[in-house]
């Protein structure tokens, strides 16, 4: 009797050991806060070197943490990238390789296995907020539907219902005689002119409050600073005493004409020093900021990892990504390269600095490395865990070339060309689909991608074969 009794007891023991270890192991697993901006060029952020724009938060960020100077997006333009870091994989194998049309059938296929599934299923509160767009909308036609919620995340708000980029960033979010909101908020919670920026950050800093006691995983993504831009009007007066805003770059501006203004006297599509680029960027950066301050507070920023970047680079209409050439739409540098900044206290050092190439499928990896998780043998991955760099910023890790594959049937509207591109070392081949010309760079040498290397090097190779 004694002895049932004893191997009971032990059995029970032996339970509660392992349930109090699961706790303590789930415990120590970072949380995980993912913000991203839309169309942000690398050389806008205070810590990259601009002297225009003020992101204070942000520079904190960088400050306390990691900041990237050679991180890419796998596309020049948004939907691709988006597949590529929800994946792991490049937008080739995905098989979304251009922006998504408001009437795609081309979803996000449920196939894959996203991070935010492989995140849920060990443990974590997945939540996203903010711009998909990886599917097409059945306001625009689209049968083949699919949401955040079908990938992964448990909690899903303030994401488009139709096509975006109109300029309708305040309450009640109707861009000129549209019979409905683009977006799926039912009501206003911040006043009368709500702010989508400031709307999205309360509802980033409620999911963490409602989350605190778990691991959670939150994607805060942002339409910001995306065109049709439009500030608050007391941050653009800011930015507009600032300094003198460039010469607008288009004649139409439908906002002016709401107001009853002709050309663009508001400055929405200045060219330089835009005032409203600007000051969604500070709201943005406010956001950065409240969000911070609650993880203090709550005493969960040494154990969370608060990551932000850019889904491509900046719109040349309405800034410049110089040194880089191009924008967004194109692959060059100024087209891919994305600022970058990864902060952790328990693992990186503070005020890191990798100058490392990586591009957003090392993402999905890297984050199933620091939250101690396996990836499903079922997901190639194409990208590779930095988690080594996070820890260790001097480290340098050899890894695949980078590769980008940008067919399009007609040029885009902001002159990008079909192309695709690899990254080897410092070396960066383009090549032109449309006429089968090829460009070379070094970028150790050339940044700034102004002297082709390609007629140069086969001239070179040639000769070294007659010889």
């Amino acid at each position: 009797m004694r002895f049932r009794l004893a191997n009971s007891s032990w059995r029970w023991f032996c339970a509660l050991l392992a349930l109090a270890l699961a706790q303590t192991l789930q415990a120590k697993r970072p949380n995980i806060v993912f913000i991203l901006a839309d169309d942000l060029g690398w050389a806008e952020l205070g810590c990259y070197g601009n002297r225009f724009n003020e992101t204070p938060h942000l520079d904190r960020l960088a400050k306390r943490g990691l900041r990237f100077t050679q991180a890419y997006a796998s596309a020049p333009v948004c939907s691709p990238y988006r597949a590529a870091f929800l994946t792991g994989q490049y937008p080739a194998r995905v098989g979304i390789l251009d922006y998504l049309r408001p009437n795609s059938e081309n979803g996000l296929s449920t196939d894959h296995i996203t991070l935010p599934e492989q995140l849920r299923d060990t443990g974590y509160a997945t939540g996203m907020i903010g711009k998909w767009h990886l599917s097409g909308y059945r306001y625009h036609g689209a049968t083949q539907v699919v949401r955040p919620t079908d990938h992964g995340f448990n909690w899903n708000t303030g994401s488009e219902v139709k096509g975006v980029g109109n300029g309708a960033n305040f309450w009640p979010y109707l861009f000129r005689s549209q019979p409905i909101r683009w977006l799926d908020l039912p009501e206003q919670k911040l006043g009368r002119r709500e702010y989508l920026t400031d709307r999205l950050n309360h509802e980033a800093v409620q999911f963490i409050e409602r989350n605190k006691d778990k691991p959670f995983f939150l994607f805060l993504s942002h339409y910001a600073p995306h065109t049709i831009l439009n500030g608050k009007p007391k941050l653009v007066a800011k930015y507009r005493a600032k300094h003198p805003p460039g010469k607008s770059t288009r004649e139409r501006c439908y906002l002016c004409q709401d107001a009853a203004l002709a050309g663009d006297p508001q400055n929405h599509w200045a060219g330089d020093h835009n005032p409203h680029l600007a000051a969604m960027l500070e709201s943005i950066d406010d956001g950065v900021g409240l969000i911070t301050a609650k993880l203090e507070a709550l005493g969960l920023d040494q154990n969370t990892i608060v990551i932000f970047s850019s889904d491509n680079g900046g719109e040349s209409n309405v800034t410049s990504n110089a040194p880089l050439r191009g924008g967004k739409s194109q692959l060059y540098e100024g087209g891919i390269r994305v600022p970058l900044i990864a902060s952790w206290p328990e693992q990186i050092p503070a005020d890191s600095v990798s100058h490392q190439p990586t591009a957003n499928v090392d993402h999905y990896p890297t984050l199933l490395a620091a939250a101690n998780a396996q990836t499903d043998q079922r997901q190639k991955l194409d990208g590779t865990s930095l988690l080594r760099i996070w820890q260790k910023p001097g480290t340098a890790l050899k890894c695949d070339p980078l590769y980008w594959h940008y067919p399009l049937e007609k040029p885009h509207f902001l002159g990008g060309r079909s192309s695709g591109a690899i990254r080897d070392g410092d070396w960066k081949l383009i090549e032109n689909f449309t006429n089968n010309s090829v460009e070379l760079y070094n970028l150790a040498t050339d940044p700034s991608e102004k002297v082709n290397l390609a007629t140069q090097r086969l001239a070179k190779r040639l000769g070294s074969i007659a010889a």
